[in-house]
């Protein structure tokens, strides 16, 4: 199993704002959390409906990786994100997925 595959995927898509393709990178089920722990989104419906309106409303949306950590089935990313609706400048994200059977089942999003 190549663990990379899904958050390398979801990543170009994310980037495309290709709702359809970002989306089945995630197990049914995800869920993702803030630093904290504190449940964001739960299930890949609700992560469809909240990343389908970002991306309708950010067009020069864009995220850029700085670097990976790959820890077993965790993959660290650092990322600065740019074009988001409603956030002017450059955003800080550190993201932590999770990965089983060639999906993404967890995120938290150090922010």
């Amino acid at each position: 199993m190549d663990i990379l595959k899904p958050v390398a995927a979801q990543l170009e898509a994310y980037n495309n704002r290709d709702i359809e393709s970002f989306i089945l990178n995630f197990s049914e089920n995800c869920k993702v959390e803030d630093g904290e722990g504190n449940l964001l989104m739960k299930g890949r419906q609700a992560m469809y409906e909240s990343y389908k309106k970002m991306f309708e409303a950010s067009p020069n949306l864009h995220c850029h990786l700085q670097s990976r950590v790959v820890v077993g089935n965790y993959i660290l990313d650092e990322e600065k994100v740019e074009g988001r609706a409603g956030n002017d400048g450059i955003s800080h994200v550190v993201a932590i997925y999770r990965v089983e059977n060639e999906q993404i089942v967890h995120v938290r999003f150090l922010r």
